[in-house]
């Protein structure tokens, strides 16, 4: 019996990953599953570059706006979901098209990861969510340097789990492969870096413009902590347009570190018309 196909569309921020999804859905008859560790939290739209209701064009969209930012959300979490939307997606005859630029999630579910059981540790938690992410890992590298070299050293959130999980089990151990139930076809965008500067120095301008601290102002009121709006992304803590630039083309390099790793990707430069021949994806 063939496995279904799954598209996956993945690469650097501000390369267009939304709107080729966008394109390709409608061409297929596909729905979109968004592969972004922080486009899940309700509320952070702007700061994210959230897809809107009108750049969706009708195409259904799932895994944004799940959850509040206030409560915490994992991979496993984001696996399990995902892995119910292909299949609900599939049922209905309509093709899934994963997109976005979280690895990590992108491989937990395209890889089959499975997770060490370990419970959270909520005295641990607080204790390390006072500690900046770089004393995190320096933490991290103490207890297993195999588990460092493979995280985003920013990632607050992913480096606490990890310690918790090394705390616990002694080290962080390797992640298992499952059987995988469907045939993932993967598309890469990237941008040369000077076009890269280009289009991020471009969307993060359109942020300020378009409110991006009458956005945080409002996530605060609401009741999200200092603490918590650093975990969530730079951009959620005492932003200028400079820092937000710099830190967005930092994230972008992280992110083809990456994915470089996945010799499955077929890579295309965003900064060139591209077309999809029906080949590509059958």
């Amino acid at each position: 019996m063939k496995k279904p196909k799954v598209i996956v569309i993945l690469g650097q921020t501000a390369t267009g990953k939304s709107d080729l999804a966008v394109k390709i859905a409608g061409k297929i008859g596909g729905e979109i599953i968004s592969a972004d560790s922080r486009q899940v939290y309700k509320g952070l739209d702007i700061g994210t570059g959230k897809i809107t209701k009108k750049q969706m064009m009708g195409t259904p969209h799932h895994l944004l706006n799940v959850i509040s930012p206030k409560n915490k959300f994992s991979v496993e979490k984001y696996q399990k979901l995902t892995i119910s939307a292909m299949a609900e997606i599939v049922s209905r005859g309509k093709i899934p098209i994963i997109c976005g630029g979280t690895g990590f999630y992108i491989d937990a579910v395209t890889k089959g990861l499975k997770f060490p059981s370990v419970p959270l540790d909520k005295k641990l938690r607080r204790k390390l969510a006072q500690k900046s992410a770089t004393v995190l890992f320096r933490i991290l590298i103490k207890l297993d340097k195999n588990r460092a070299k493979n995280i985003d050293p920013k990632n607050k959130v992913r480096l606490i789990r990890a310690i918790e999980i090394a705390k616990a089990l002694g080290k962080v151990p390797h992640l298992v492969l499952g059987v995988l139930s469907y045939k993932f076809i993967k598309i890469g965008l990237y941008l040369p870096p000077e076009k890269l500067k280009e289009k991020v120095e471009k969307r993060v301008k359109k942020m300020f413009k378009t409110g991006l601290l009458k956005e945080i102002e409002k996530l605060k009121k609401s009741g999200v902590s200092e603490n918590r709006l650093r975990e969530l992304g730079f951009e959620y803590f005492h932003p200028t347009p400079e820092k937000v630039i710099t830190e967005t083309i930092k994230y972008a390099k992280r992110q083809m570190t990456w994915f470089k790793r996945d010799k499955d990707i077929k890579w295309f430069d965003a900064s060139k018309k591209i077309y999809f021949k029906k080949t590509l994806y059958y």
